[in-house]
C-alpha cells in the first residue's frame, strides 16, 4: 500500500548546507594532505566495550559503531595521517540527538599531541560553525567547581549523594564510572559550550578506553583525551592513541570480564587490529567527532531529523533500567 510519507524530514536547504559543510572539511583535509580513506563497515568483530551495543548481521559479523580499529591498521601500514566520513551503527535509544545509523569524521594525526589536535578539532568545527572561541576544562576542576567534589578520589558514597541532590534517581547502585558519566551528562554537559568550543581533558584512567595514561601537572595519573562540547552537545572525543599492543589486549580482556558480569554475549577480540599495535603504530592522535551534531548546531536546530534526509521511522526502545554508561559517542 502507498505511503505518504516519502518526503525527506529534513528542509532541502539544510542539505544543501550539509554538502557544502562536508565539501569544506574534504578540501581542509586535502589543503593539509590528509588522506582520505574508506573502510568496511560490517567486519567479523567489533567493540568488546560493555556500554556500547554494536549490531550483528547474522552470518556476516557486526556493522561497526567506528571505523578506528580498520584505520590503525592502515596507519600501522604507513598511510601517514587519514581521515574518513563513516556511516556507523549504535543499537541504542532513538532521540533528537541520537540515531542508531549516524555519520561520524574520524581522522588520526602522526606526529601530534593531544594539544595540536585540539587546535586541529577547532579548525574544523569552525568550517562550519564559523570563528568560534575555544576554551579548555580539565575534568577534575569541572567537578571540583561545579559539584564541589574530586572525581578521582571520591568515594561512590559521595557520588551517589551528590546525584541524589542535582538527578531524580531510578536505582541507588552502581559502579563508580557509571556515576561520574551520570554526573558528567546531565549535571555538567548541559552547561559546556554555550558560547564557545569547550574542550574538557584528562578524564579519569579508568575511562581511557584506546588512550595512554599520563601524569598531569599534580601528579595524578589521567588518561589522555579530551571532548569538546557545543551549546551543551557532545560533539568529539579525541585520544593520545595508546600503542602498547599487550595493554590494548589486557583492556580488552577487562571488557570481556565485564561483559560477562553483565549477562551480555561475548565479542571476539580483534587480532587484527592487536598484530598492527604490535608491529608498530606511530605516534599520533585520533579523534572521532558526529558530523550530523555538528551540522544540527550549524543550522540552528535542536534535532538531528532537521539535517538527516530520511531518520528511522521510530524509535529503538531500550530495555536498560539504568543509565548507560558509554564511551563517549561522538554520535551525528
Amino acid at each position: 500500500m502507498p505511503t505518504e510519507d516519502w518526503r525527506p524530514g529534513a528542509p532541502l536547504e539544510n542539505l544543501r548546507r550539509r554538502a557544502q559543510v562536508l565539501a569544506r572539511i574534504r578540501a581542509y583535509f586535502a589543503a593539509a594532505q590528509v588522506l582520505e580513506v574508506e573502510t568496511p563497515q560490517l567486519c567479523p568483530t567489533t567493540v568488546t566495550d560493555p556500554h556500547l551495543h554494536s549490531m550483528q548481521v547474522p552470518g556476516h559479523g557486526y556493522l561497526q559503531t567506528s571505523p578506528e580499529y580498520a584505520m590503525k591498521r592502515l596507519l600501522a601500514a604507513g598511510s601517514g595521517s587519514i581521515y574518513q566520513i563513516a556511516r556507523v551503527f549504535r543499537a541504542d535509544e532513538m532521540g533528537r540527538r541520537h540515531h542508531p545509523e549516524f555519520t561520524m569524521l574520524e581522522w588520526y594525526r602522526v606526529g601530534f599531541t593531544p594539544d595540536q589536535l585540539i587546535d586541529d578539532v577547532a579548525a574544523v568545527a569552525c568550517l562550519a560553525l564559523g570563528e568560534t572561541r575555544c576554551v579548555r576544562h580539565r575534568y577534575r576542576d569541572l567537578f571540583r567547581t561545579r559539584l564541589g567534589l574530586d572525581p578521582l578520589s571520591c568515594s561512590i558514597d559521595q557520588l551517589r549523594a551528590v546525584a541524589r541532590r542535582h538527578i531524580d534517581l531510578a536505582f541507588d547502585e552502581a559502579d563508580r564510572d557509571t556515576w561520574l558519566e551520570l554526573l558528567m551528562s546531565q549535571v555538567i554537559e548541559p552547561t559546556l559550550g554555550i558560547d564557545t568550543l569547550s574542550f574538557v581533558v584528562d578524564y579519569p584512567p579508568s575511562q581511557a578506553a584506546l588512550a595512554r595514561l599520563r601524569l598531569d601537572d599534580e601528579g595524578q595519573v589521567v588518561a589522555s583525551r579530551f571532548e569538546l562540547y557545543h551549546r551543551g552537545v557532545e560533539l568529539a572525543n579525541g585520544y593520545h592513541e595508546l600503542l602498547d599492543a599487550d595493554e590494548q589486549r589486557a583492556r580488552f580482556a577487562a571488557d570481556l570480564r565485564e561483559r560477562e558480569a553483565l549477562g551480555l554475549p561475548a565479542i571476539p577480540i580483534d587480532e587484527s587490529l592487536l598484530a598492527a599495535l604490535a608491529s608498530g603504530l606511530p605516534d599520533c592522535s585520533g579523534v572521532a567527532l558526529g558530523l550530523d551534531r555538528l551540522i544540527m548546531l550549524a543550522v540552528g536546530g535542536d534535532s538531528l531529523r532537521e539535517v538527516i534526509a530520511f531518520s528511522p521511522a521510530s524509535p529503538v526502545r531500550s530495555t536498560r533500567t539504568q543509565p548507560e554508561r558509554t564511551r563517549p559517542e561522538n554520535q551525528g
